[in-house]
Order: C-alpha cells, then sequence, then structure tokens
C-alpha cells in the first residue's frame, strides 16, 4: 500500500488533535479533542495526562475515518505538544502520580524567589540557557518531592517516571508499561532546566542540585529521527517526530535561516527567531532553547520570547466576565470604539515571562474613567497582546545582530484582523500568515516526513509556503511611541503585588 500521508498528533494546552497532510502541506482530514482545565487553587492548574491519552485513543480512528484512510497509508506520525507541563508516572503500571502540572502554573514562585538569591540567575543561563521561572518542569518535579510523602525516594529506586507530554504519549503509543520508550527530544529537553544547552544532554550539576534522580528522566533523541513503531492506535506505523510545540511552528514556518522569526498567538504567544547554530545568550530577557536538531546534523538554536497570556485573555473576557459569547466577538465588540479610550489591560495572570521574567506580577487594569466602555475593554485585551509582542522584539533587536524585517505569524488568534493590523503598527513591520496557520502540527509532520525520505529536504518544505495574509504598517510614529510609553507605565503597576513568603 502507497504511503501518502503524514501524521501529526499536537497536544495542546486546551485540546489535543489529530491532523493528516499529504504531499504538499495541505491538511487532509483532521479530528480534535478538548480536555478540562483544573484550577484546585489560586495559580495552580493542572490535567489529567489520562484523559488526554484517551482522547487520542479516539482523535486518531477519527482522522484516519475522515480521510477514509487505513494505518498503512501513513508513513510516520510526528508529535507537537505544550512543553514543560510536568507529568510523573508508574514506571511498573503506568498510572500517573497525580495530575500534570501545567506550564502555566505559579505554585514553584516561593522555590523561584529563593535561586534567584541563590545561587542565581548566572548558574542556570550558563548551564541551561534558562533563568529560575515557574515555567520549566525542574522546579515542578522538586515541588512534587518536597510536597507528596515518599514520591523521591520512589523516584531514587527507579519507580518513577518523568516527561513532558510526547514523552508521556510516546512511551504509551510504544507499549507503556510494557516495554515502552521513554524518550524525549532536545527541544523538549532543553525546557526543563536539566539539560546542558550545548551538549544536549542531562547535566550533572543540575540534576545534582534539584536532587533529581538520573533514572526517572527519559532519553534525549534528535526532533526527526526513527524512535520505534507505534504498538496501540497505529500498530506498525514508525513514530518519528517530537518537537516543542513553539519550535514546531518556527519548523512548519519553514524559518531554517538565522535571523528568520515566528510568533504563535494561542493560549499564550511565542516568538521564536533562529540563530543558527550559535547559542546565542540574552542579555535581554529571553530564553536560549533548542530550536530542533535533524538526525546527525548539528542542533539549530534560536532565542525565545515566551508571553504567558494572550489568547487566554480573550477567554477569561468570554467566560469570566461574559462580554463576549464566543471569541471573534471581541474584535466586532472592539471596532465600537476607535480607540481604547486611556484604558490598558495588563494580563499579569500567572506573573510576567520574556522579557521581564516577574513571578511577583498580577494582573491590572489601568486608566479607568466613567467614559471606558465594553467596546474600550475589548480593544484593550486585543491591544495587551501587541504590546506585548513589541516588548519581545525590542528585547531580540538588542540581542541579534539582525534587525527583525518581517514577523510570520500562525495560531488561532491571526483570525482577528484588527489584532494583526495593531501587531504590523506596533512592531513597524510587515506582518504575513501563511496558508496552512496550523504550523505546530505541520512542523511535527514535516520534522517526521523529512527523518523518512517522505520530503528529501529542507528547500522541498519552503517550497511549500506560500502567503495568505499581509498586514503593513500603517501608524502615526509620534502615536506609536507615545501608547507605547503609556503601556509601559502600565506594566510598573502590576509589578511587587504578589510577596511570596521565603521557602524552606
Amino acid at each position: 500500500m502507497v504511503e501518502r500521508y503524514v501524521m501529526s498528533i499536537d497536544q495542546g494546552t486546551n485540546s489535543t488533535r489529530c491532523i493528516l497532510f499529504d504531499h504538499q502541506g495541505r491538511l487532509v482530514s483532521v479530528a480534535q479533542r478538548e480536555h478540562q482545565q483544573h484550577f484546585p487553587r489560586s495559580g495552580w492548574v493542572e490535567h489529567d495526562a489520562v484523559e488526554i491519552w484517551r482522547n487520542l485513543l479516539r482523535i486518531v480512528p477519527e482522522t484516519l475515518s475522515g480521510a477514509g484512510v487505513g494505518a498503512g497509508e501513513v508513513a510516520a506520525i510526528g508529535i507537537a505538544n505544550q512543553r514543560e507541563t510536568t507529568v510523573l508516572w508508574d514506571r511498573r503500571t503506568g498510572a500517573p502520580l497525580g495530575r500534570a502540572i501545567v506550564w502555566q502554573d505559579t505554585r514553584t514562585a516561593p522555590l523561584v524567589e529563593d535561586l534567584r538569591h541563590e545561587p542565581g540567575d548566572e548558574f542556570f543561563l550558563e548551564r541551561c540557557g534558562l533563568p529560575p521561572s515557574t515555567y520549566f518542569s525542574a522546579l515542578r518535579i522538586r515541588w512534587l518531592f518536597d510536597h507528596v510523602n515518599g514520591l523521591e525516594e520512589r523516584a531514587k529506586d527507579g519507580e518513577v517516571l518523568f516527561g513532558t507530554m510526547e514523552s508521556w504519549l510516546i512511551w504509551n503509543l510504544t507499549g507503556g508499561a510494557d516495554g515502552g520508550l521513554h524518550i524525549t527530544d532536545a527541544t523538549n529537553a532543553s525546557r526543563t532546566m536539566l539539560m546542558n544547552i550545548r551538549s544536549l544532554t542531562w547535566d550533572e550539576e543540575l540534576l545534582a542540585f534539584f536532587g533529581v534522580p538520573r533514572p526517572m528522566l527519559p532519553e534525549i533523541r534528535p526532533s526527526a529521527e526513527s524512535y520505534g513503531d507505534a504498538r496501540s492506535v497505529l500498530p506498525g506505523v514508525r513514530i518519528t517526530a517530537a518537537l516543542g510545540d513553539q519550535q514546531a511552528a518556527l519548523f512548519g514556518q519553514t524559518c531554517f535561516s538565522p535571523g528568520e522569526a515566528k510568533c504563535t498567538y494561542g493560549t499564550g504567544s511565542f516568538l521564536l527567531l533562529n540563530t543558527g547554530t550559535d547559542v546565542v545568550r540574552s542579555r535581554h530577557g529571553l530564553l536560549t532553547t533548542v530550536a530542533y536538531k535533524i538526525g546527525g546534523r548539528p542542533p539549530i538554536y534560536a532565542l525565545e520570547g515566551s508571553i504567558a497570556v494572550t489568547g487566554s485573555l480573550v477567554q477569561w473576557f468570554r467566560d469570566r466576565l461574559g462580554l463576549i459569547s464566543s471569541a471573534p466577538e471581541i474584535e466586532t465588540l472592539a471596532r465600537t470604539v476607535e480607540d481604547n479610550g486611556g484604558c490598558y489591560i495588563v494580563p499579569a495572570f500567572s506573573g510576567l515571562f520574556a522579557p521581564r521574567w516577574r513571578s511577583d506580577a498580577r494582573g491590572v487594569v489601568v486608566g479607568l474613567t466613567s467614559y471606558i466602555t465594553k467596546g474600550h475593554l475589548a480593544r484593550g485585551v486585543l491591544e495587551a497582546t501587541g504590546w506585548q509582542t513589541r516588548e519581545v522584539v525590542d528585547a531580540m533587536n538588542a540581542d541579534s545582530s539582525v534587525t527583525l524585517k518581517e514577523l510570520k505569524v500562525d495560531g488561532g488568534m491571526t483570525a482577528n484582523n484588527l489584532l494583526m493590523q495593531f501587531v504590523a503598527d506596533v512592531l513597524d513591520v510587515p506582518v504575513v500568515r501563511p496558508m496552512v496557520v496550523e504550523t505546530v502540527s505541520l512542523g511535527a509532520a514535516y520534522a517526521a516526513g523529512l527523518a523518512v525520505g517522505y520530503w528529501t529536504d529542507l528547500q522541498v518544505l519552503r517550497r511549500n509556503w506560500h502567503r495568505a495574509a499581509q498586514w503593513l504598517p500603517d501608524m502615526d510614529p509620534e502615536r506609536r511611541e507615545s501608547e507605547y510609553d503609556n503601556w509601559q507605565r502600565a506594566v510598573e503597576r502590576s509589578l511587587g503585588w504578589i510577596r511570596p513568603p521565603r521557602s524552606a
């Protein structure tokens, strides 16, 4: 039977999606299921890893039937995943040891404060390229060891496995407790605070510092190579790629050359700039991360600006405030007014990520007067995403020898024309959206297909990229800088709100 498609599994923060792509990089069939968000306490965000696995069991057959094909027509499987979300499970039974702690969770804030004082940011930046933050997995493992009786001892005895979501899914797909592969890729490992950013191996000093036993960690593999065959869901089909979702989007946008950048606008927003084989140390609050590693080739690196809250601010506006009944309505509501009326919203729900890294910040709405309507608030919600993007781009331009000339964008929020125009206006560069906006899924498919020769090289993938829309800057420079100054003053008012107690 001819292998006509590549399957991509995108395990995201809100849902899991399965897509079949053809040789032209076109979407052939898709199935998707949301999973529940658990908020047991303020600042805590959790997922049920078993629910996510069961969703995958349902959507893979749905995707195949949607295209009228069988597993024999699938050349390979690639996986993209929400990064940093931490799953611990029992090696013998395969049962998760509690819910997964999600990347947005801030329960480790007291630990972060301690690490910033001692041993300090430089200790971590030198080894893994990441500053102490509630964002990364190592602190969650340490928190669980400190709060779950007997867990650390069980981990030392080899009874407990750790993984981010791709590790959990690959382990289950390849047999689970009956011989499943316990692996991760270099992009996901680079988000744990445990991997040495240059050697792409678990760093002994970091493991010792956090007290993480080596036997619980997955084997680090390239982002694209043959890992093994699936034994459930798609028996016999090779799993050949895994990438963190934002690196997958960079790959799907074919940003293969140094200086090329993309921003994915989803729950949060993530701007990645390809820096080639150079490990660029940021001096302006960005992360140094692995962009991808293809087989035995040298790793490609990126600078990343991670924004915690963008699309989830629209969700909050819809679900918590009830001011709109569907996400697209926010554009209609925002267009009922000419400007923000002097109102700015800083959505520091989980603190502020790049470039400030302030876990003590919390959300603020400033500039309220009796003139402000829900239309002004809607505009403030959208503009918050634009200004946060501007802060990250300014940091990238300061860190990089190449000034950003164009921004490729993808993700659900790019359907909002008002927002995309605002981003172009505040960055003063063209903003470009491709034909296939599912670039996270596409990137995982591209990497998987490359590993099995379904696509021959990166140039073939470049030729698949086609522009669907473009927004050109059209804002008075004086107004741009005046508004940006107002935004920065609003951010200052969000800082120092939480004063976490020093942990033991």
